[in-house]
């Protein structure tokens, strides 16, 4: 580790003593000498991994937190200690492919100005190309984009998140009260409203266990699969989202349609399923929890639509008009939720 890095690569982890050391070799073997320290907030973990992070791993500066605060909390805590210009938000359950620093820093001199990037995601069990970073839908559900020429996109996944410190700064890092999931989305959809690029590489990359932490997230036997929890913070988190991010008029057209199919959506699962608990746990919880925020969305959309830096053509231009979640439901039919 540098004792005067240039980047801070910021790993959370819970409970991640079985891809830990991957993650934290993959940034060691790095090519292209540059200067880095590694980061890893520890969030209450149960399975030892504090303990072996300081057995094994003393070169990491470790944060330890004597309570499970959460993905979002976890890496404003090491963005406040970092030491680096740039930042790596780098999954625990992430592994980097060599070259993967070495384009980053290349990339980000080339562009000589703040910008998000991110690098192609593979799917560690299967080896397959994830995504190269995302688009969206009218009702901001990330689209995974395929296309190595395509030049900006919607969002890139916080699995491996490259940033400038003083960019985290002024974006005000994650929203603490998000919890986890969305949190990439809701930091890349505030950069690009404030008009700075987000950009994800067509080369290098990362291997990805998805759904590790939540469960689900991912295709099994040719079906969509999530659970509970999974779901219910992204549509909560999501919808968060578009409350503080859509410009006018779009929000006063998207979002109340966003919440009327919510409820449609809740109600039609629930009866497929002969379960009333995903309409509950799900749908009408995410309903609750924005009326129960909705004097912190105002005052934040206020404060964010006022650093509006682009219209809406620019910001609408990572979009796409075709709903994913009905496009997945043709595919793959109902999803499986546990």
């Amino acid at each position: 580790m540098s004792d005067h890095p240039r980047l801070s690569v910021c790993i959370a982890n819970y409970n991640g003593m079985a891809v830990l050391d991957a993650c934290l070799d993959s940034v060691r073997a790095q090519v292209g000498g540059i200067p880095v320290e590694i980061l890893v907030h520890d969030d209450a973990s149960d399975d030892g991994s504090a303990a072996h992070l300081r057995a094994n791993h003393p070169d990491v500066v470790l944060i330890e937190s004597a309570e499970n605060v959460g993905f979002c909390v976890a890496n404003n805590r090491m963005a406040e200690r970092a030491k680096g210009d740039y930042l790596l938000l780098l999954n625990n359950d992430a592994a980097l492919l060599p070259d993967a620093l070495h384009t980053l820093m290349e990339e980000a001199r080339r562009l000589g100005r703040p910008a998000i990037l991110g690098l192609p995601q593979y799917d560690a069990a299967g080896g397959e190309l994830v995504d190269i970073g995302s688009l969206f839908d009218p009702f901001l559900n990330p689209v995974p984009n395929l296309d190595p020429n395509r030049d900006e996109v919607g969002m890139v996944i916080g699995a491996c998140l490259w940033i400038p410190k003083k960019l985290w700064k002024e974006l005000g890092g994650f929203p603490e009260w998000f919890g986890s999931i969305a949190e990439d989305m809701y930091l890349c959809c505030r950069a690009r409203l404030a008009g700075y690029a987000v950009r994800a590489l067509p080369i290098s990359g990362y291997r990805h266990w998805q759904g590790q932490s939540f469960g689900g997230g991912r295709l099994r036997e040719n079906r969509l699969s999530t659970t509970l929890r999974r779901r219910a913070l992204s549509e909560r988190n999501k919808s968060f989202v578009m409350a503080l991010i859509y410009p006018f008029p779009l929000f006063q057209l998207l979002f109340p349609l966003h919440l009327a199919l919510l409820v449609l959506e809740g109600s039609a699962l629930s009866l497929l399923k002969l379960d009333t608990r995903l309409f509950g746990e799900i749908y009408f919880a995410c309903l609750k929890a924005l009326w129960r925020e909705r004097h912190r969305l105002i005052r934040l959309r206020v404060e964010i639509q006022a650093g509006k830096k682009i219209g809406i053509r620019k910001f609408w231009s990572v979009f796409g008009l075709m709903p994913h979640k009905l496009r997945m439901l043709v595919r793959y039919g109902v999803p499986r939720v546990s």
